[in-house]
């Protein structure tokens, strides 16, 4: 294997654990997956809103899952370059008059120590 070719192993492999972390609403998990210093850029109009370092980040994740108990990530396809990866999804949840609902969107991910160190997301619409 190629340098090139064990970075994106492990860029993929870091990212698989961050989502099956995700899916399983485990915040520990997830943030065992991320390094100290990371970041995350989450959908909020209009630009999003940008939150740094595990603290931070951590506070994210359990406001989510506590609004969407019910929510998970269906990834579509990946698209990956040395360091970073690229998903697309479908995020499927219940809104607040109980309907079920989808969100399509993009991560693009930076992977750094075989831990994701940034997530950017975008959604449609």
């Amino acid at each position: 294997m190629t340098g090139a070719d064990a970075t994106e192993s492990a860029t993929v492999a870091a990212v698989d654990r961050f989502n099956e972390a995700f899916n399983s609403h485990d915040v520990d998990a997830i943030m065992s997956c991320m390094t100290e210093d990371c970041v995350f850029e989450n959908t909020a109009p209009p630009s999003g809103e940008r939150f740094e370092g595990q603290e931070a980040v951590r506070k994210c994740w359990v406001e989510l899952f506590r609004a969407s108990p019910d929510a998970y990530f269906e990834g579509e396809d990946s698209f990956i370059a040395g360091d970073r990866c690229t998903v697309r999804w479908i995020y499927h949840y219940t809104d607040s008059e109980g309907k079920r609902q989808r969100l399509r969107g993009v991560d693009v991910f930076r992977v750094r120590d075989r831990k994701v160190h940034e997530k950017l997301a975008y959604v449609k619409g």
